[in-house]
């Protein structure tokens, strides 16, 4: 079946987050997120959305770049063009160089469209669901470790989260090893802790902090040097037994594979605005899983519309490393009549065609900028 894109609308949300989000390149307090609407033939909608972290401190796509891209660029690619599939709709967006993530938000809104037009979720659209529940951490991140700690305890206790990561390289090296240690501690050799450095090491600073993260009992560590610094993350990878695992270093299937020919061992982090939407994303989870490489998936703290495309394209997926779709809890409020289900330690995968969600177009104007 074919499907006929009539118009496309691109809105800007900003949504404050529920405290301050301390990473290595940015502290966050809000979210913007850029959604996407596709309006077809015969009344179907598609939404999707493209989210980054702290405008352009995470990487060369900002939210008002994507929303320009949407409009200026793929608009017309797409309108009035019928598209017999996602695999059809890669090869119009192939012609547009790099902006996988504006790409992410499109591949996501045609996925909803496309699944409500022949009946079927997105899931079974990129393979058909294997697991109808996943495994979500919850991030710590206030930047002080008392409150992490207390936080961690609260959700452990109220069954919600039975895993989580830290955020540190932004810091002093000792204090930050030093906070992840005492975390770790505090919660016991049962709860798994990751601890995310968002490329903020050296190699000397990594090959001192990560001994000391390993004795611990911290099982991943992530991204620990600058993404362009292969090599390191490669002789890191096989000189320590704990798993490191490669996100802003690993973005498509063709990155995968280079890294993989290079002598890769650890991990990779898995996801679509970096892949360029999920259908995307699973061309690089393949190449992973025929190399024995373990997936992980993950965020750019996306609200409801851009986590539930993750899902389903995880849920396609066994990820020994579980995930990290958080987002919309990270949020104060969302654009979504029903929010997602997290309870004991796991995150359900709506049900419905198309991504099985119903967007709130009050709150949705609510959030939207004016301009």
């Amino acid at each position: 079946m074919q499907l006929v894109v009539e118009e496309v609308r691109c809105w800007l949300v900003d949504i404050p987050t529920i405290r301050p989000h301390k990473l290595s390149m940015a502290t966050m307090g809000s979210q913007t997120l850029m959604i996407v609407q596709l309006r077809c033939q015969n009344g179907i909608q598609g939404w999707g959305e493209g989210t980054t972290i702290g405008g352009l401190s995470y990487g060369p796509e900002s939210p008002e770049a994507m929303r320009i891209t949407v409009e200026r660029y793929v608009a017309p690619l797409l309108i009035g063009q019928p598209l017999s599939g996602v695999a059809a709709l890669a090869e119009k967006l192939a012609v547009l160089r790099g902006n996988n993530f504006a790409k992410s938000a499109v591949e996501t809104a045609f996925l909803d469209a496309y699944g409500k037009l022949v009946g079927l979720p997105v899931a079974a659209l990129l393979g058909g669901a294997r697991h109808q529940t996943l495994p979500a951490l919850w991030t710590l991140a206030s930047g002080n470790t008392d409150k992490d700690i207390d936080e961690a305890r609260a959700l452990l206790e109220s069954g919600r989260h039975h895993a989580f990561k830290l955020k540190i390289g932004a810091g002093d090296l000792h204090s930050d090893v030093a906070h992840a240690i005492r975390i770790k501690q505090a919660l016991g050799d049962a709860i798994h802790v990751h601890v995310d450095v968002n490329q903020g090491w050296t190699m000397a600073q990594a090959l001192a902090a990560i001994p000391r993260l390993q004795a611990a009992g911290i099982t991943l560590i992530e991204q620990p040097t600058a993404l362009e610094d292969i090599d390191q993350l490669v002789d890191l990878a096989k000189r320590f037994a704990v798993t490191l695992l490669a996100d802003e270093a690993v973005t498509d299937a063709k990155q995968g594979l280079a890294l993989i020919r290079q002598g890769f061992s650890g991990a990779f982090a898995l996801k679509i605005a970096k892949a360029g939407g999920p259908f995307q994303a699973l061309k690089l989870a393949h190449v992973a899983e025929a190399a024995g490489i373990s997936l992980y998936g993950g965020t750019m703290l996306e609200g409801t519309i851009g986590t539930v495309a993750a899902l389903h394209a995880w849920s396609t997926l066994d990820l020994e490393w579980g995930t990290e779709m958080f987002g919309p809890l990270l949020l104060k409020d969302d654009v979504v009549v029903h929010p997602l289900t997290y309870q004991q330690g796991h995150l359900s995968l709506p049900s419905g065609n198309g991504l099985g969600i119903e967007i709130d177009e009050d709150k949705l104007m609510h959030y939207a900028r004016s301009a």
